[in-house]
């Protein structure tokens, strides 16, 4: 398996810069199920954060990014689970994908409640606001 950095994947995704896009392709498509991709929560968030801010994709868009990155065989998403569920809330709403992932990631580790300074946050991903 080898790590994935952001960078790589925003290269493939959009096609913006002909040696690198070529590069990350040929890389991308040479995985396989034997020989598999990581891509670190980090990265992940980076990924949503420079598509949505950098590219102007749309929430949908990002959401069908991320879909994509999850059902990809050939890809090892870290805690795929939490990026899952994060990802469902992502999509039903209004709630910034990181906070999704915060409070995903919360829950899965046992935490009752995320605590937020971020009204938003508390609308939209289930955390709750520290009065």
């Amino acid at each position: 398996m080898i790590g994935i950095d952001t960078n790589v994947l925003v290269r493939y995704i959009m096609q913006d810069d002909s040696k690198q896009s070529s590069k990350a392709t040929k890389l991308m498509e040479s995985l396989t199920v034997e020989a598999r991709g990581f891509v670190s929560l980090v990265s992940v968030v980076e990924l949503v954060w420079v598509l949505g801010g950098s590219y102007d994709l749309t929430r949908r868009q990002v959401g069908q990014v991320l879909d994509v990155l999850l059902r990809t065989k050939e890809i090892v998403v870290d805690r795929a689970d939490q990026v899952l569920k994060a990802l469902r809330v992502f999509n039903q709403g209004s709630a910034d994908f990181a906070d999704c992932l915060i409070h995903s990631i919360a829950s899965s580790a046992g935490c009752d409640r995320t605590m937020t300074f971020d009204a938003g946050a508390v609308k939209s991903a289930g955390m709750t606001l520290i009065s």
